[in-house]
């Protein structure tokens, strides 16, 4: 009898033991920082298993014993959890915070940012050429997108919302494209549904096309509302748009400044020799540049000039835009003064 208490007492201490060497070990492998000489990145690749993972935080010398780090993972329900994606790894961090960050799939964050103005082609460009993006195939042509956007006839200018976007590594450009024309749909829409009363555009995508001028013609946001009020009373006239940025959209954005036979040469982006909108939009508007086609301010005004300091002088009259124009663009020279 005595024997066999000694026996259980002797299974009992060395139960201790182990479980306190496990307990030091699980401490000292899984739980103290990795010391590291500086932050590091680890990447877990689509289709990467759990063994593959820890075999790779092996290789670095982050862990040293597998089936501790396996057990750690069963027990907390994350073994089969860890996310693809490209992990930041701080200097002082612990390999089992590291296990819990892939668990939740808290990757680092890449960002895109499309400026109001843009055409749809340099976003398209810059959504291809991002390296933290898993590029679409080639040929990579707009027509090609707008058939996967399921539009296969419309014409891809103006369909994308200028925004920041942010996404991990290896993430399908395809998905950004998604994002930024379901974004533009929702504003778009909204817009439309909030429009002012007799509103003189027939359609939201009507309303695309004008909100894209007003975007190309001032950067100023006080300015939106008053530049649409221009357009909207020359549409509600009879008059011609007379816009220079549908001319420069044909020639593409690194043309800034046009010829006299330029402006009288016609065709369907010439708003001084063609009535009404142009065809499409001619760039990518933001949402104030929506919001203010949509509701343009009240006014009489018929004519804008730039003041050449980013802001615009405007004009109820002819006469009125014919001395702003002097004043303004030709430093008070009548003489050189004549009308496109």
């Amino acid at each position: 009898m005595r024997w066999i208490s000694l026996s259980i007492l002797l299974l009992v201490i060395a139960g201790v033991l182990v479980g306190t060497h496990l307990a030091s070990l699980y401490q000292k492998e899984l739980l103290q920082p990795l010391a590291l000489e500086e932050d590091q990145v680890f990447v877990v690749r689509s289709g990467q298993g759990f063994r593959q993972i820890i075999s790779e935080m092996e290789d670095r010398g982050w862990i040293h014993h597998a089936w501790l780090a396996e057990a750690h993972a069963r027990y907390h329900g994350i073994s089969g959890r860890l996310q693809a994606g490209e992990y930041r790894v701080p200097a002082d961090i612990a390999p089992a915070e590291l296990l819990d960050r892939m668990a939740r799939g808290a990757v680092i964050s890449h960002q895109l940012t499309i400026p109001e103005g843009w055409t749809a082609q340099q976003f398209l460009d810059a959504v291809q050429a991002h390296d933290a993006l898993r590029a679409m195939p080639e040929p990579f042509e707009p027509e090609a997108v707008m058939t996967m956007l399921g539009r296969p006839d419309m014409h891809p200018e103006g369909w994308f919302l200028p925004d920041t976007y942010v996404f991990g590594r290896d993430t399908p450009a395809e998905r950004i494209i998604r994002m930024a024309h379901e974004a533009m749909e929702r504003t778009l829409e909204r817009a439309w549904n909030n429009r002012a009363e007799e509103h003189p555009l027939d359609s939201p995508y009507e309303l695309l096309i004008l909100a894209s001028i007003v975007e190309k013609e001032t950067g100023q946001s006080e300015e939106r509302a008053m530049v649409a009020g221009v357009f909207v009373n020359r549409l509600r006239r009879g008059m011609r748009l007379q816009t220079d940025p549908t001319l420069l959209y044909p020639v593409g954005p690194d043309v800034t400044r046009l010829t006299r036979a330029e402006l009288q040469r016609d065709h369907p982006y010439n708003t001084y020799t063609r009535d009404g909108l142009p065809p499409t939009p001619i760039a990518l508007p933001g949402q104030a540049a929506i919001n203010a086609a949509a509701n343009p301010a009240e006014t009489d005004a018929l004519f804008f000039v730039s003041r050449k300091d980013g802001t615009h002088a405007f004009s109820r009259s002819y006469s009125e835009h014919r001395a702003a124009v002097i004043k303004y663009q030709l430093d008070g020279d009548a003489s050189r003064y004549g009308r496109r």
